[in-house]
């Protein structure tokens, strides 16, 4: 039987952050960041998991492989309330995917590929039909009013007859520029395919930072959970990732590369728009930067 219900998840009561290495990890980062408009009062409920220990996914010998680190704003982490001051309280809760879900998670996805036209309606309906592996956080007892993260990971191989899979590949193969790195990305994307997860991961911009790691820890439990759990064999396969392809935003600071002068603070390189982008990215195989059409280049 499959370890994760589906549809609506009895709730746990708020935890410290006491996750796996990862999400401790995410934790520390997260707690660096001062998201604009975050819910310092905000409390999560995660869906059921087994007591059954799980090794996290990011051992030695997974990597993650990111192509396109992006700059600029993305739509979905652009959308800030001005001038407002207050602390807003707010439950959230995990949930399975849906397809009512599909007018709340298209928005956030909507940049994901900059302003390429191609099938993300077709990639959202595919996000969420798979209900074995992904995750939407909306707010406590009130599900039908707005969605506020999606976060997946989907077997390249596995859905490589889709449109909106073939056009992602078509997209990274376009816009990487190195020679050395495209020749990687052309195996991984077509030859390991079967091996690779895209993993996606969008989300408003002031969701709480504390969600982070119990919803990291939520989507590699679900993958090593699939490996045992799916029906067939072939299923189980399809999750036994051995790398991460993931899409995902930056700020790249043109000036950091010239001489510094003394006794003066250095800017970062990069800035991460994404807190967990800066573990993930310590676990990179190869990636490449591309510029995004709204602004400065990655």
């Amino acid at each position: 039987m499959p370890r994760k219900p589906t549809g609506r998840h009895p709730l746990m009561k708020p935890q410290p952050f006491s996750f796996s290495p990862f999400g401790r990890s995410v934790a520390r980062v997260a707690s660096a960041y001062k998201l604009k408009g975050q819910m310092p009062g905000s409390k999560f409920h995660s869906k059921n998991s087994p007591n059954t220990p799980v090794s996290n996914v990011l051992t030695p010998g997974n990597g993650f492989v990111n192509h396109a680190l992006e700059d600029g704003s993305e739509k979905s982490e652009s959308s800030e309330e001005e001038g407002f001051e207050g602390v807003i309280q707010a439950d959230f809760s995990f949930f399975d995917p849906k397809p009512d879900d599909f007018h709340g998670v298209k928005p956030l996805l909507g940049a994901y590929l900059d302003d390429k036209q191609w099938d993300l309606s077709g990639f959202v309906d595919l996000i969420l039909s798979q209900i074995t592996v992904g995750t939407v956080v909306k707010i406590e007892n009130n599900e039908d009013d707005g969605l506020y993260s999606v976060v997946t990971a989907l077997n390249l191989g596995r859905y490589k007859d889709h449109k909106c899979i073939l056009e992602i590949k078509e997209f990274l193969l376009k816009v990487c520029q190195e020679k050395e790195v495209l020749e990687n990305l052309r195996s991984f994307v077509v030859e390991q395919a079967h091996d690779v997860g895209l993993l996606v991961t969008q989300r408003v911009a002031n969701l709480p930072p504390q969600l982070l790691p119990p919803l990291y820890d939520a989507l590699f439990d679900e993958v090593s959970w699939a490996t045992e759990d799916e029906p067939t064999e072939e299923l189980r396969n399809s999750f036994r990732f051995k790398f991460y392809l993931l899409v995902s935003r930056i700020y790249k600071n043109k000036n950091a590369n010239q001489e510094r002068r003394p006794n003066s603070s250095s800017d970062e390189a990069i800035i991460y728009i994404k807190p967990e982008d800066e573990i993930f990215h310590k676990f990179l195989v190869f990636q490449f930067p591309f510029a995004y059409s709204a602004g400065c280049n990655a």
